[in-house]
């Protein structure tokens, strides 16, 4: 059995990372999606082990000292880490299960340098009067942090050419961006590299 692939779906906020890779899992339910783990309490319905594994700040600390997280990063606002736990992706991926993590940019980079061969697709709006829009639509945040998200995605932005692919997530497409995605997917599955067993077959 051949190992899976990770694939890393990251982008600005204010992409759709959330909204394309659910809609992603919906239609391709083969795909495992990856559970991060985070010290901050759980919400109004949020299940451990299901949206994340809510464990705490020194347990977090001991798991980073122990090498045992992909990627994480410590927001120094509220004091909460975030971060994605290795050992259950790299059970997955040797299952030969197609794996899908759904991080920051910053959080991409990291695991790309700790496994090259993951595959990163960063999802961008359209141009930035679009992003703009999307975040003021969300009505969560004040002008001034809106300012500060969009200085954010700017900088992201710049590290597209790092990526091994970038899809454009158009208002109204969700279905389209799914879609186009899944195709890399399955185009990744299809690589040489990938199917050498198919070569000992005919020996």
């Amino acid at each position: 059995m051949s190992k899976g692939t990770l694939f890393i779906i990251s982008g600005p906020a204010g992409s759709g990372k959330g909204t394309v890779v659910k809609a992603l899992i919906e239609k391709h339910p083969e795909l495992v999606l990856s559970i991060s783990a985070t010290t901050r309490k759980p919400r109004l319905g949020e299940e451990h082990g299901k949206h994340y594994f809510f464990i705490t700040q020194s347990e977090f600390e001991e798991r980073i000292a122990r090498g045992e997280m992909l990627e994480y990063n410590h927001f120094t606002g509220n004091g909460n880490y975030y971060g994605t736990p290795k050992k259950e992706v790299e059970l997955a991926l040797a299952d030969g299960k197609d794996v899908l993590l759904e991080i920051e940019v910053n959080g991409a980079m990291q695991v790309k340098d700790k496994m090259d061969s993951a595959v990163t697709i960063m999802l961008t709006p359209p141009n930035g009067t679009v992003l703009e829009s999307r975040l003021v639509g969300r009505g969560t945040e004040s002008a001034e942090e809106i300012c500060k998200r969009l200085a954010t995605a700017k900088e992201e932005l710049k590290l597209l050419p790092k990526y091994d692919y970038s899809v454009v997530n158009e208002d109204g497409k969700i279905e389209e961006c799914a879609d186009l995605i899944y195709s890399i997917i399955v185009a990744e599955r299809h690589k040489t590299a990938k199917t050498k067993s198919i070569i000992e077959n005919f020996r």
